[in-house]
């Protein structure tokens, strides 16, 4: 199967060109750095010099391609400050805006069949009700303000997949971590910027990066709408954040009161870190199916880090 995927040198991406040129898929890879080229070309993509916000360029690239499928994996995080929210997912979700306009206009324009996207887990949830949600709950109608811009980019980015004459997947994914994926996040820990706000009652649900990967290569021929893309055990702050410490060699974090960490760090942290709900992958495992390489952070924290499962991707998909 001809598949391009755009964003291919991100966390996900650096997983999933390899795990689809594995299964025998023709892949054409496209990033914005000239200096990733030889990577992806020893992977064994065809690859493309682009950026994702450049229509015309989107277009030349996707037209040359031919791709049946599109996947969607750009992202633009240089760092990580739940204070300002906002600025910190500003590029991201202009690529999930203008830039996914951009990339499937020209994916209708070459017959593309479907379109996967990568979609977020989590925060977006609607904060009230059980700790674990499922794709059929509601998103959170009233999120802290600087967490808005990007839960509307989010909203946008799902609603345009599913109105999209393509097969049209949104991968949920959860908070990713593993090679790539939780460097700077690990520095701040073992820097004990990361403290416990409040109760820590907040339940996150992670993903390894490999995982989220061999979700979009289950997704090329099965499932349509979203999808949780999230590992087997929802947990509390209160529960991983230590764990996460102990397995990097960090202290244990510190804990803020509530009113003290919304002045420290702001309300979107005191959100993430007391009330946000985790979720449920069932849907995805039944439907689409798919294995989990890494069912549980608790293992995946300790060996996953910075290192990927000998499972063959294929076996999964």
């Amino acid at each position: 199967m001809r598949v391009l995927v755009a964003g291919a040198t991100g966390a996900v991406g650096k997983q999933l060109v390899p795990q689809l040129i594995a299964a025998g898929h023709q892949v054409t890879a496209t990033t914005r750095s000239p200096g990733k080229v030889a990577g992806l070309k020893a992977a064994g993509a065809d690859v493309a010099v682009v950026d994702g916000l450049d229509a015309v360029g989107v277009g030349e690239a996707v037209a040359k391609a031919e791709p049946e499928v599109v996947i969607h994996q750009m992202s633009a995080l240089s760092d990580f400050d739940l204070r300002h929210f906002d600025r910190t997912f500003a590029k991201t979700n202009e690529l999930r805006t203008t830039g996914l306009d951009h990339l499937m206009a020209a994916a209708q324009a070459a017959g593309a069949r479907r379109i996967i996207v990568q979609s977020y887990s989590g925060w977006p949830n609607i904060r009230s009700g059980g700790p674990v949600k499922t794709e059929d709950d509601p998103l959170d109608p009233d999120p802290p303000q600087s967490m808005r811009p990007t839960l509307d980019a989010i909203r946008y980015l799902e609603k345009a997949v599913m109105s999209s004459p393509m097969e049209g997947v949104a991968l949920r994914y959860g908070s990713l971590y593993g090679p790539g994926a939780t460097d700077l996040f690990i520095d701040m820990i073992k820097r004990r910027q990361v403290p416990i706000i409040g109760n820590g009652a907040g339940v996150w649900s992670f993903i390894h990066v490999q995982d989220a990967a061999s979700a979009a290569v289950a997704a090329l021929n099965r499932g349509e709408g979203s999808y949780n893309i999230v590992d087997d055990e929802p947990a509390p702050v209160r529960e991983w954040l230590p764990a996460l410490a102990t397995a990097v060699g960090a202290k244990k974090p510190f804990r803020l009161p509530a009113w003290l960490g919304r002045l420290a760090a702001g309300e979107a942290a005191v959100s993430a870190m007391t009330q946000v709900r985790g979720s449920s992958n069932a849907k995805a495992k039944a439907e689409l199916p798919w294995q989990l390489a890494w069912p549980t952070w608790r293992e995946g924290f300790v060996r996953g880090l910075h290192a990927v499962a000998n499972q063959d991707p294929a076996s999964r998909s």
